[in-house]
């Protein structure tokens, strides 16, 4: 290996080393030869120390810092320094000037804060209620209409996970649907976290064959349906390459997005081996008529252009305790979801009762969602 590759390691700090007096010889902090010993962290102080090897001092820094004081290159920094720039001549434009309404004042104002808010995983609950409460008015300003959005943080002893029956799947596609108009997905390019394929008995799992996109009458004979969507993974591969730490995990195991801090690298998206997430290319759109207005920070509410998008297994509805939209809507059964933690939940039982299997278990994902049948 030549002299200028070099090889690097994180130090999470996991280790609290005791080191006795005196010298050992051995010219380590830590070995075999029993003179240093290792205190073990807790798993709170586990939590803050890998949050610290992660991400160190942003987790300190004001909205303002985390928007600046960034790696990025030239072109990115320029294209980002402008856009705030104009944001807040605007809003300072809109806020001095005598011909402009208190509303587009206020509107301005709004935005400007939005504008150097900071990453959501990093605020305080105060501060997460100050942006909630910055985007319904700024929903009022703007459309004359109220909508209702939360930032339910998950809760303890809650791990979520889903198992899909194809014995009962028939491909009706209610799901789908109920998932479009439940998430606020953009009608124009017919954006769709879900997919439901068809593929032929005696054939295997084979979804370079299957189809996705079939407007026959079903269930068509001699063929099965299965579906797919975010699979909201224990050791995601989409988190570990998001340069702006815009998706993370969350303690109830749903994988998340903030939508205001994504640059649409589309990383993730390459990253993810399950298809599970989309970019939007173009402002999503929806019918003011068809809006959710019930909507959760981290789920339904509407996204802007150029990020990305995915199944959050409902969030606005599953830490209010209810099932994820596709689950209601399937006529059939074959979706369930729940608490892995209750021993007596309908996905435990089918998960300790049923031969269940999950999709490319050897890459390590660890996905929270099974297949079985019965």
């Amino acid at each position: 290996m030549s002299e200028s590759k070099k090889r690097y390691s994180l130090d999470l700090g996991l280790n609290k080393n005791e080191v006795t007096s005196g010298s050992c010889g051995c010219g380590k902090s830590q070995g075999s030869c029993n003179s240093h010993k290792e205190e073990e962290l807790s798993p709170d102080e586990f939590y803050e120390a890998a949050i610290n090897a992660s991400i160190g001092e942003e987790r300190h820094r004001d909205g303002f810092e985390q928007v600046f004081d960034v790696k990025m290159d030239r072109r990115t920094a320029f294209k980002k320094l402008t856009a705030s720039l104009l944001i807040g001549a605007g809003a300072i434009s809109s806020c001095t000037s005598v011909v402009k309404d208190a509303d587009s004042k206020e509107k301005a104002q709004i935005d400007w804060e939005e504008q150097f808010k900071g990453n959501y995983k990093l605020m305080t609950d105060e501060e997460k209620e100050g942006t909630i409460n910055r985007l319904m008015r700024s929903y009022e300003l703007r459309t004359g209409n109220n909508i209702s959005m939360t930032a339910e943080n998950a809760e303890d002893d809650v791990l979520f996970g889903y198992a899909f029956n194809i014995s009962k799947c028939q491909g009706y596609m209610n799901c789908v649907s109920a998932c479009v108009e439940e998430n606020n997905q953009d009608r124009n390019s017919e954006m769709q976290y879900i997919r439901i394929h068809e593929m032929k008995d005696g054939k295997g799992l084979k979804f370079d064959e299957a189809d996705d996109n079939y407007y026959h009458e079903v269930p068509a004979k001699d063929h099965f349906y299965m579906g797919t969507q975010c699979f909201h993974c224990d050791n995601p591969p989409c988190v570990e390459v998001c340069p702006v730490q815009a998706t993370w995990k969350e303690k109830d195991g749903l994988v998340v997005i903030d939508y205001d801090w994504c640059v649409g690298c589309r990383y993730c998206m390459a990253a993810c081996p399950y298809d599970g997430r989309r970019f939007n290319w173009g402002k999503p759109e929806v019918p003011e008529a068809e809006v959710n207005k019930n909507q959760h920070y981290l789920g339904n509410r509407l996204r802007k252009k150029g990020v990305m998008e995915k199944c959050t297994f409902c969030v606005q509805r599953s830490r209010k305790g209810k099932n994820p939209a596709c689950v209601e809507a399937c006529p059939t059964g074959a979706r369930i979801f729940g608490n892995l933690l209750d021993p007596k939940s309908t996905i435990r039982w089918v998960l300790e009762n049923k031969k269940v299997f999950r999709l490319k278990e050897d890459l390590g994902t660890d996905p929270k969602f099974w297949y079985f049948m019965d």
